[in-house]
Formats: structure tokens, sequence, C-alpha cells
């Protein structure tokens, strides 16, 4: 794991967020709908896109192969981003996490369905989704894109981006900037672990205000 992404798994997305919005950032976290499996989940690193589509002509074979040729090609080390362009099926399950956990992938995050859920949840994969359905791929859906930009909702997230998941949600740092998001909220954590010692002392909430700066 990059140092990069160590310091980012530390930190949480709302505090990533006002950050970012600080520097003049919209359209950086993903809808609502794409949460955790399992509360406790969290994951960060940097991400590798995929795309895909419905397609009931290919057989199961195709859609299998398909599939493994994904698994095969996500780099170690970072996130799947996938857009699937539909809410039919799921695009993750028990034994695609436990080949991607042990090939060095960090976690999934898909604007689709997951299946499998309890087992998933049992290996500790960290799988963020828009719902849950035991409806799976085979005969219905091929990958069709790797490593090019998608959109998820008003984001826009590429390869190489940094996302950060927790239980309130996604957000997503353009690479570019990445190490001052990193910097700037580990400032930002800092303050507010004074400030957060001082209302429990007492302080004035306006006072804390003005003396921190933010609340």
């Amino acid at each position: 794991m990059d140092k990069l992404t160590e310091r980012l798994a530390r930190c949480y997305t709302g505090a990533v967020h006002d950050v970012l919005r600080m520097m003049g950032h919209e359209n950086i976290v993903l809808p609502p709908a794409i949460k955790s499996i399992a509360p406790e989940m969290r994951l960060a690193g940097p991400a590798w896109t995929v795309a895909g589509h419905l397609d009931r002509t290919k057989t199961r074979h195709d859609t299998l192969l398909g599939w493994c040729t994904l698994l095969a090609k996500a780099p170690a080390q970072h996130v799947i981003v996938c857009q699937p362009n539909n809410h039919e099926v799921a695009l993750m399950g028990e034994l695609s996490a436990h080949t991607l956990k042990a090939r060095g992938i960090l976690g999934f995050v898909v604007d689709g369905g997951s299946r499998d859920t309890e087992l998933v949840v049992e290996q500790g994969f960290p799988v963020f989704c828009a719902f849950l359905t035991p409806a799976d791929i085979v005969a219905r859906w091929v990958p069709d894109r790797f490593g090019e930009p998608v959109t998820i909702g008003a984001v826009t997230v590429a390869s190489g981006d940094y996302v950060l998941g927790d239980r309130d949600g996604v957000v997503v740092i353009p690479a570019a900037i990445a190490g001052e998001v990193v910097a700037r909220t580990e400032e930002v954590v800092a303050t507010e672990s004074d400030m957060r010692r001082a209302l429990i002392d007492g302080m004035d909430p306006v006072a804390a205000y003005n003396k921190y700066g933010k609340f």
C-alpha cells in the first residue's frame, strides 16, 4: 500500500469533502445510494475504472470469460470503480471478492448491484454498491472499457483518482491534487480534535468557531 493511501485511510469522508469544497471542487461525492454492504467497511486508494453493458445475446462462456478478464486486469493496490450501466444484476459476489482480495485489490465500488453479501462481509473485502440482488451477470453482462473515465451520478472518475469510502459514502479526489487534499485533511482532523476537546470542556460554540474557524 502506498503512503498516500495509508494516510487517506486514516481520514474520513466528511473531512475530505469539506477540504475539496474549500478548494473549489464540486461533484466529488458519489450518489448516496452507493453504500457499503456492512457499516464498518472502509476503503481507500487509487481508482481503476471499468465499464460494461447488458447484452443478452452473449453466451454463458462469453460473459464469464469477460468477467474473469476484468478480474485478471485489475491492478493490485487499487480500488475498482465500476459503471455497469444497469441496475439489474450483481457485479460482485463471493468468489470474485476472494479472487480480488487475494490479488491485492483494495475494494470495489459499483453503481450497480452486489450479492453473496454475508459471505463477502465475512471475508472483509470492502464493497460499496447501489443495491443487493441475487441476480448475476451470466449470459447478461460484459465489460467493454478498462481504465477509461466513468461517470457515476454527477461525478466523473478517472483511473488514478483517489477514492475514500466509509459509512457516510464515497468521495473522489482528483489525482492531480490528491497529495495536497490529504495533507489539508490531516490538518483539519487535527484542528477538529483540538476543538472537540474544547467543546467537551464546555467552551462556548461561538467562541470555538471564532477560534478554530470551522464547525
